[in-house]
């Protein structure tokens, strides 16, 4: 990474640079000054301490990522939406789990960036930042390295990364449009389950019913925040479970996974500050379960 420093960053120490003006988390900083990261002014290694002058170029080099355990690359298929220096917006088929666990070890999203980084010499792990269900489909947001991925974290958590998605439910919804609004907690004796509960963190979902059927409703669907399971977690809490979502009530019987796709995935660039926006359509099975009781 390369920056002029402007005359109104004269004097200050590259530390405080990297905080204050490029929004370096402490770690990030801590990562530069690591002896395999690079610091140089004007072409000379410098430390964090180094006061800066107007005109200066500054250039942070960050020490070699390493693959977390337990992640290995694959040559699978990946349909990537969009990708630069900084992000990878990928679209994700239902039944591939985002990062490997205890019970899909390989074949998995995190799997398949490896292999595309492989392939095509990109020296960075996977930094998830907008993470799906194995059974959930849509469109991904990955950060290619750790410090676009802190600066989408911090939007992450400001609420400014916006995801809206596109869910079949159980029943007709008495209210055509409306907000759950329930705190989302873990459930007790489970490591996977939600549940609501006032001792939760703060969860709210909007909602708007595009079409409904005898039997289900098909709705559009923005998150406020953006908890575990929270889509299912708010629909089964008031009486309408997704269709083919077991663990939280729904039935198998016409839908074998859990009828939810990201269909819209909106935010900021981290490096051009260009709002970037993108779509991608309900898979046919959703809609074609929602028209088969239409008839």
């Amino acid at each position: 990474m390369k920056w002029i420093i402007e005359r109104e960053q004269d004097g200050m120490s590259i530390h405080d640079y990297l905080r204050s003006v490029q929004s370096f988390s402490r770690r990030l900083v801590k990562n530069v000054k690591d002896s395999k990261g690079k610091i140089q002014v004007n072409g000379t290694c410098q430390t964090v301490r180094y006061r800066l002058s107007s005109g200066d170029e500054l250039e942070v080099g960050f020490p070699p990522e390493i693959v977390g355990k337990g992640l290995f690359p694959e040559d699978l298929p990946l349909t990537i939406v969009y990708e630069d220096e900084a992000v990878l917006v990928i679209d994700k088929p239902a039944g591939i789990a985002t990062i490997p666990s205890f019970k899909h070890l390989k074949g998995t999203i995190a799997n398949a960036v490896l292999g595309h980084y492989r392939k095509h010499q990109i020296p960075y792990t996977v930094h998830v930042v907008t993470r799906l269900d194995r059974d959930t489909s849509g469109l991904m947001l990955i950060a290619k390295h750790q410090y676009s991925h802190s600066l989408l974290s911090g939007e992450q958590k400001a609420g400014k990364v916006n995801r809206n998605y596109s869910a079949v439910v159980e029943g007709s919804l008495s209210q055509l449009e409306g907000t759950i609004d329930a705190n989302i907690g873990r459930k007790e004796g489970s490591i996977i389950e939600r549940m609501v509960t006032e001792s939760g963190k703060k969860a709210i979902t909007h909602y708007q019913v595009v079409e409904q059927s005898t039997n289900y409703s098909l709705v559009d669907i923005r998150l406020e925040t953006g908890r575990t399971h929270q889509i299912r977690v708010h629909f089964a809490h008031v009486g309408h479970p997704l269709a083919g979502d077991d663990l939280y009530g729904g039935s198998t019987k016409d839908f074998n996974r859990q009828a939810l796709h990201c269909t819209e995935l909106t935010f900021c660039h981290p490096f051009t500050k260009k709002v970037m926006h993108f779509q991608s359509s309900p898979p046919s099975e959703l809609l074609h379960l929602i028209r088969l009781f239409s008839k």
